[in-house]
């Protein structure tokens, strides 16, 4: 099994380039089965997520060609059935947008329940909610979404909760459904405006993206186009906080600078020194991190998948921070790893109560979920001495070339198999 070896104690110092949004990706991949025509994207990240839901869509005769290692040219006027039930497709939350997608063009989808990493429950009712809404009738029944409809009929949807895997798959329920739908209490992140805007460009006719309430009048077709998809927000804010956390000086190239304005805030909080330029982020840190509060919450708020990597920062703040989770419950389950390398970090209900260390200690530690996952390698880079990261399949589900993006920046990290590897690293950096 593949797992990550660190040598910690090296500051990160350089510049890394961000790849696309893997949660913009995983929509608009599902969402380019809805044309006939062709669709060619770019600036889709090479992960285990986009490579599985790929194979998703060719396994009911989508025609996938790739025509480099970050673009895509689909094309869907082949499909054979509308039933996705794939193995590999349960490993993915996203495999859900494949309702949306089918259900939206086809008026029937039959998808697995999907998967993804255990960090607390995800409910799919409001997504159900807005396929009933527009005139489906929505069925689970042997671990299969069944979706069904005779036609759909625009509506007037109001999210009990925001959720990001609801708005979107509304959107594509309503793109070619007949007449006008409404969706209030809508999602606003960056991956959800470009979702949209990927619509759009196909002929669908979305006003209010980015804003909570998102107006939608259905249009008969969607024609083949070629999008770029934006960079990712979390990979971006991964690496400026392991700047931060590595007292090291990076600047994050390729990004939009105000998807980050929550992490950047965060982290002159803490004491850094953070330069913002039309497109890359340089983050320094040249003195002790220092102590702050923070509390996920929907976009514009600080992200839930940027909560495991600043509470590892926080984790060697002077003072004590807290950290509230208020996304999802079962976000926490990382901080005995993190406890294993000497963090002194006590979690009662939603929120996680750090009294900073002056550091890490090197340990044999797993990764519980990809963001989690991330996380720890930041601890690992901090940390005295060796740290070995196991389960890195879930890091690689969301960050491409994670530990080669690092070591241009100066860390001292490498992926082995073997034991044999693992002495090998060690004796070259002991």
């Amino acid at each position: 099994m593949e797992k990550y070896v660190i040598k910690g104690g090296t500051p990160l110092v350089g510049e890394v380039e961000i790849g696309g949004a893997k949660n913009a990706a995983l929509a608009i991949l599902a969402a380019a089965t809805m044309s006939s025509e062709t669709v060619y994207i770019d600036n889709m990240p090479d992960e285990a997520d986009t490579n599985v839901m790929l194979q998703a869509m060719s396994s009911i005769g989508v025609l996938i060609e790739r025509t480099g290692r970050h673009s895509v040219k689909i094309n869907a006027s082949q499909i054979t059935n509308h039933t996705i039930e794939n193995d590999y497709i349960k490993k993915i939350r996203a495999s859900y947008y494949l309702i949306g997608a089918l259900l939206g063009k086809y008026k029937t989808a039959q998808v697995v329940l999907p998967g993804g990493c255990n960090i607390g429950l995800r409910p799919i009712d409001q997504h159900i909610k807005g396929f009933t809404a527009l005139g489906a009738n929505v069925s689970i029944e042997h671990g299969m979404i069944d979706a069904k409809a005779d036609k759909l009929v625009g509506n007037h949807i109001y999210l009990d909760v925001v959720s990001v895997g609801a708005t979107i798959n509304i959107m594509m329920a309503a793109v070619m459904a007949e007449g006008k739908t409404i969706i209030e209490n809508a999602a606003k992140e960056p991956h959800v405006v470009d979702f949209a805007n990927f619509l759009n460009s196909m002929g669908a006719n979305i006003k209010g993206a980015g804003t909570d309430v998102i107006r939608i009048r259905g249009v008969e077709r969607l024609h083949g186009t070629e999008y770029t998809i934006i960079p990712d927000q979390i990979e971006a804010g991964t690496f400026m906080v392991a700047a931060a956390a590595t007292m090291g000086d990076v600047t994050v190239k390729n990004v939009i600078p105000k998807h980050l304005e929550s992490i950047s805030a965060k982290l002159v909080e803490m004491g850094c020194q953070v330069q913002e330029s039309d497109d890359a982020v340089r983050v320094v840190a040249t003195k002790r991190l220092q102590k702050t509060n923070v509390k996920t919450l929907p976009y514009p708020g600080f992200p839930t998948d940027m909560q495991p990597q600043i509470t590892v920062a926080l984790g060697l703040a002077s003072g004590v921070s807290l950290v509230t989770e208020s996304i999802f419950e079962n976000r926490f389950k990382y901080v005995d790893e993190l406890t294993r390398m000497g963090a002194n970090i006590k979690v009662e209900g939603s929120t996680a109560i750090i009294d900073g260390i002056d550091k890490y200690t090197g340990a044999d530690i797993s990764a519980p979920d990809l963001r989690a996952g991330a996380a720890l390698v930041i601890a690992g880079l901090t940390a005295e001495g060796f740290t070995t990261v196991e389960d890195i399949r879930y890091i690689e589900r969301g960050y491409e070339e994670f530990d080669a993006k690092l070591r241009e920046l100066g860390a001292q990290i490498t992926k082995v198999d073997s034991d044999r590897e693992l002495q090998k690293f060690k004796l070259r950096y002991a």
